[in-house]
């Protein structure tokens, strides 16, 4: 067996980007921000913790081939981009679509006087074939204690909410070339005899499973299986 490699993002740790109607912590470099122990994990380049003032768009531009996944945790946004798609995504479902190098794109709070709170997550896309894509799908919590499919494409991502004392063991479909983030959106879990709070990360390389349990009542977490091709731990 592997030796597991892991890496703890604390919430407090993260970078920070702020105006007065903005605020983004970052689990990996971006814009300003920079920390040489923040590099990207394989794939997944960008992994933003977003709150936007009510009636404020944010305008957000790829530099390379990149799939952008938005996850509304509280309220919904509007989204469009300069190919001129279009839409509406709120908590309960996740935005996913493929960004070809150069594209604009354009993030606005619909409410007139309540904050949004979204997680923005941007994946590297595949050099060749990579094409403009759109989708859309919902999740429903009412499935509890289980992890819940909210994406398979080049990565699988998967959301849960788990009542305490709650375990669970994730089957890693590619163990060799995949590894494992983790991020606890509320509650509190163990990963991998790992404590994990709110908002916190974690980064696991060389594990065929990953065993949590929640320690928390309505603990939630979000799991991508991204590649790690382009990026090995050091």
């Amino acid at each position: 067996m592997s030796q597991i490699e892991a890496t703890i993002f604390l919430a407090d740790q993260r970078g920070c980007s702020q105006t007065d109607w903005f605020r983004s912590f970052h689990g990996f470099n971006f814009g300003a921000y920079y920390n040489e122990h923040r590099q990207p994990f394989g794939r997944l380049r960008v992994f933003n913790d977003d709150t936007l003032a009510a009636g404020k768009s944010l305008k957000m531009h790829v530099d390379e081939n990149t799939e952008v996944i938005l996850l509304p945790l509280v309220g919904a946004i509007q989204y469009r981009n300069s190919l001129g798609n279009a839409g509406f995504v709120e908590a309960g479902q996740v935005q996913i679509f493929s960004a070809t190098q150069g594209m604009d794109y354009e993030i606005t709070n619909p409410y007139p006087d309540e904050l949004v709170n979204f997680v923005q997550i941007w994946l590297r896309g595949n050099e060749q074939e990579f094409r403009p894509g759109l989708m859309q799908n919902s999740f429903d919590f009412q499935q509890k204690n289980q992890l819940i499919p909210l994406f398979s494409t080049q990565t699988r991502a998967y959301v849960g909410q788990f009542g305490g004392r709650k375990e669970g063991i994730y089957e890693v479909q590619h163990p060799n070339t995949h590894g494992i983030f983790i991020f606890v959106i509320e509650g509190a879990f163990e990963v991998q005899n790992r404590l994990l709070h709110p908002r916190d990360g974690l980064a696991l390389q060389g594990a065929d499973t990953v065993e949590f349990e929640a320690l928390s009542n309505d603990a939630i977490f979000l799991l991508l299986e991204v590649s790690l091709e382009t990026h090995i731990i050091s």
